[in-house]
């Protein structure tokens, strides 16, 4: 049974519903956003969410991340952008089975030449996800590290975003570009678009730069920034190459115990 027939079965399931769509955002690499993506999305849907999430990244880590073999793949979301595939015909399963994955190739890198010549290329993919967006608790779409026109299109589509931040210096360095990005946009494409919140990531209770960093976090953002601390976990490395999440690559483990922490905090803030 393809991805495509099991969607078509919970889209059955379940009727329309307020959903929330959260951008997954940092133009700086290695901070944690495809393991905040993949993660939260499967302990959000171990208690009982549906959630969709968007591989907008052409390193396609969220779709690794769920073991997906983007070898193998007849489209990937590059397809939905530009050559008009519905967006729900590569709506893919997971090990969750609440959860699902748009996924990404590197074929998406083309996208972003490709659509500078689009009539509406800020806003294709808010087009080609409103007819599905609603069967949704969660949609997160996860970003490339980067303020092109891929992240544009996530800003536009999206209701907020969610920043994760690594507890390294200079963890602040280019926030500021990122806020101003998210400023134009709301005032130009998406009046409705805000900050859900920033989630400390790689935190390592041995040194005193992380508690620093932490510190200087919550005086930038406030109550904007999550409780919940995402540590340095070896499991969490770990469990992308096992292609799953961490909630079934390893329960009991600070990381896991951390995003579940996260996700309760996630479904209060609504």
């Amino acid at each position: 049974m393809g991805g495509y027939v099991e969607y078509k079965e919970i889209k059955r399931a379940f009727p329309d519903k307020e959903t929330r769509i959260i951008a997954i955002i940092n133009q700086k690499g290695g901070v944690g956003k495809s393991t905040t993506a993949v993660n939260l999305a499967s302990v959000l849907g171990e208690n009982k969410k549906k959630v969709l999430l968007i591989d907008f990244d052409p390193q396609g880590n969220s779709s690794s991340g769920f073991g997906i073999q983007k070898d193998e793949l007849t489209h990937d979301i590059y397809d939905a952008l530009l050559k008009d595939v519905p967006l729900e015909e590569m709506v893919l399963p997971t090990i969750e089975k609440s959860v699902f994955v748009v996924p990404a190739t590197i074929q998406l890198a083309g996208a972003e030449i490709e659509l500078v010549a689009h009539v509406s290329r800020e806003t294709i993919l808010k087009e080609i996800l409103e007819p599905i967006a609603k069967e949704f608790d969660y949609v997160f779409i996860d970003c490339p590290p980067s303020l092109g026109l891929l992240t544009m299109n996530a800003l536009v589509a999206a209701d907020s975003i969610l920043i994760p931040i690594q507890c390294e210096f200079y963890a602040l360095e280019g926030l500021s570009k990122l806020l101003e990005t998210m400023k134009m946009v709301k005032k130009r494409l998406n009046p409705n678009l805000d900050v859900f919140g920033v989630v400390m990531t790689m935190f390592d209770a041995r040194t005193t730069l992380s508690r620093e960093v932490v510190n200087e976090v919550r005086k930038y953002f406030g109550t904007k920034v999550f409780k919940s601390i995402i540590p340095r976990s070896v499991k969490l490395s770990e469990a992308p190459s096992h292609g799953l999440p961490i909630n079934h690559y390893s329960r009991v483990n600070k990381g896991a115990l951390a995003y579940q922490r996260l996700a309760r905090e996630v479904v209060r803030r609504g």
